[in-house]
């Protein structure tokens, strides 16, 4: 079950790929504001969306909004879950994981949670930000988020976690160690690895990355900062924004006002995922800039290992898990959160191209050694065929 458009989610791409590559029958339940085709055979699964309203028009979309009880959602999902016999369900984070459980409960399917973020500690950074929406204050409220996480986590059969801090988060909740698995956000090495390019050389503005959503909790405003700090010094650099987001204007007035051009700071919109990773590989540094709260102190992003897979050297705020692994690996440099001037330093301290080829080699081998999907994969599947084969036996 994934909560929007599908195609694309790299992380329900990838395990619908695990599954279906291990031989099982896979079947992706999806929205479909864009009015694709209701049934759609890919090579990760086959793709079952939902029908629209038209008679509904503009209010179609909100009407399909997954909240966590709509009955339209419920609908699709027990339709189809009838319809192709389903042995598990495995839906993708929090929103519709109370219609997952009911359909779970009623055709005696075992549920499993992909819990890939802290949804309550995410709605609350989004309010700290000032960047709520009207409708966020009903359907992302940080109260009722959080009572239904504690339902949930309560109920399903088996949930999976990007990181150990959101198992030791979970285990303080009253969850047993037994019923999670740690299934990290660690890229393909075959499909989507770019293989590393030659750092650029000294002399040469750094050319600094960003991929991901454009938003003030990801720390772009910070970045931005620091181009502007490191304007006039040797490790003078241009940053490159790959992504949109709610607060791409923010981050343009941002950068007028701190005096950079258009080639200092590059906003590159949403590319695909393929173009995205050679873009990546063809900078200097990859920058993890995202402020420090309970959501990112217990998720790691995908952007890390994307980053260290393109032997790219890592600048990362001390968000618990990413400073975590970049400083185990020596995979680069780790800056405190939501400070231009330490996050510039960081930037300083990789100013040497021989030295970013060294740290960006380590994050390499890392990955190559563990941080892959091909570790991941194999946790995914045997906990699936598990969970599958024992039917649910905790409810």
């Amino acid at each position: 079950m994934w909560d929007s458009e599908y195609p694309w989610d790299i992380r329900t791409e990838k395990s619908c790929l695990a599954l279906s590559d291990a031989g099982h029958r896979v079947h992706i339940v999806a929205r479909n504001r864009r009015r694709q085709p209701l049934v759609e055979r890919l090579p990760e699964g086959t793709v079952h969306r939902m029908r629209p309203w038209k008679w509904a028009g503009r209010a179609d979309a909100a009407l399909s909004f997954p909240a966590f009880l709509n009955p339209r959602w419920r609908s699709l999902i027990a339709r189809v879950s009838r319809e192709v016999r389903a042995d598990v369900i495995l839906v993708r984070d929090l929103p519709l994981c109370p219609v997952a459980i009911s359909v779970g409960r009623r055709l005696r399917v075992p549920v499993i949670l992909d819990m890939a973020e802290h949804y309550p500690a995410m709605m609350r950074a989004l309010r700290e930000t000032g960047r709520h929406q009207a409708l966020d204050w009903l359907v992302r409220n940080p109260t009722i988020v959080e009572a239904v996480e504690r339902n949930c986590i309560a109920r399903v059969d088996h949930i999976l976690v990007v990181a150990e801090e959101m198992a030791a988060r979970l285990a303080s909740m009253g969850v047993d160690q037994s019923r999670m698995t740690l299934v990290r956000n660690t890229p393909m090495l075959v499909s989507t690895a770019v293989a590393p390019t030659q750092p650029r050389r000294d002399g040469k503005p750094i050319l600094l990355v960003y991929l991901g959503l454009l938003e003030v909790v990801r720390g772009i405003h910070e970045v931005i900062d620091a181009v502007a700090l490191l304007r006039d010094s040797t490790a003078r650099c241009t940053l490159l924004l790959i992504g949109s987001g709610r607060d791409e204007q923010l981050f343009r007035s941002r950068a007028a006002a701190r005096g950079l051009a258009a080639k200092d700071v590059q906003f590159a919109g949403y590319v695909t995922y393929a173009r995205a990773m050679e873009m990546v590989a063809a900078a200097d540094i990859g920058v993890l800039p995202l402020h420090r709260n309970e959501h990112m102190d217990t998720t790691v992003p995908n952007k890390l290992f994307d980053y260290m897979n393109a032997g790219l050297p890592v600048v990362t705020s001390d968000t618990i898990p990413s400073a975590r692994i970049v400083r185990a690996e020596g995979a680069g440099v780790v800056f405190q959160a939501q400070s231009a001037e330490s996050l510039a330093d960081a930037i300083r301290a990789l100013g040497d191209s021989d030295v970013r080829a060294s740290v960006g080699a380590r994050g390499r081998k890392a990955v190559e050694r563990c941080y892959n999907w091909t570790y991941d994969a194999s946790s995914l599947v045997h906990v699936t065929e598990q969970v599958a084969l024992s039917g649910g036996a905790s409810r």
